[in-house]
C-alpha cells in the first residue's frame, strides 16, 4: 500500500481545508453580524457572553490557521473544545441526526481530534516554518 501511503499528506491537506472552510464560515457569520444574537443565546444557556469572542476566535481564527496549515494542533484543540461545549449546551439534547442533531458538530470536533495527533502534514505552513521547510529526510 505505498501508493496510498504517499496520498497521506493531500488527506492531511483534504481534513484541514475542509474543517477550516466551515469553521470560517461559522466563525464570519457569527463576527460580520450576527454577534449580538449569538450573545444572547449563549446568555440564554447560562454563559457568559464574552466567551461569544473566544468562541468566534476559535471558528474563524482556528479555520484560517486549519487552511493554512498554520498552528495547526492548537487551532484544532479550539474548534475541538468548542465542538464539544455546543454538543453539550445546543446539540445533544436533540439526538444524534435530525433538527438541531449533534452528527454535524460530532463530525467536526472527530476531525479537529485526529488533526490534534496526526498534525498539518508535510502541506503546511507549520512544515516550512518550524520543520526544516518542508523536507523529508
Amino acid at each position: 500500500m505505498k501508493f496510498l501511503d504517499r496520498l497521506h499528506p493531500l488527506a492531511l491537506l483534504a481534513l484541514r481545508v475542509a474543517l477550516g472552510a466551515v469553521m470560517i464560515a461559522h466563525g464570519a457569520q457569527k463576527a460580520f453580524g450576527g454577534m449580538p444574537r449569538f450573545m444572547g443565546m449563549l446568555q440564554s444557556m447560562g454563559i457568559p457572553p464574552i466567551l461569544a469572542y473566544l468562541t468566534t476566535a476559535a471558528e474563524l481564527g482556528g479555520g484560517i490557521l486549519l487552511v493554512l496549515g498554520l498552528f495547526t494542533r492548537v487551532a484544532a484543540l479550539s474548534i475541538l473544545i468548542d465542538m464539544c461545549v455546543a454538543i453539550a449546551k445546543v446539540h445533544f439534547k436533540n439526538g444524534l441526526k435530525g433538527p438541531g442533531g449533534y452528527e454535524f458538530p460530532m463530525m467536526c470536533g472527530i476531525v479537529a481530534f485526529a488533526l490534534i495527533f496526526l498534525g498539518a502534514g508535510p502541506i503546511s505552513l507549520d512544515e516550512a516554518f518550524f520543520r526544516g521547510g518542508g523536507s523529508r529526510k
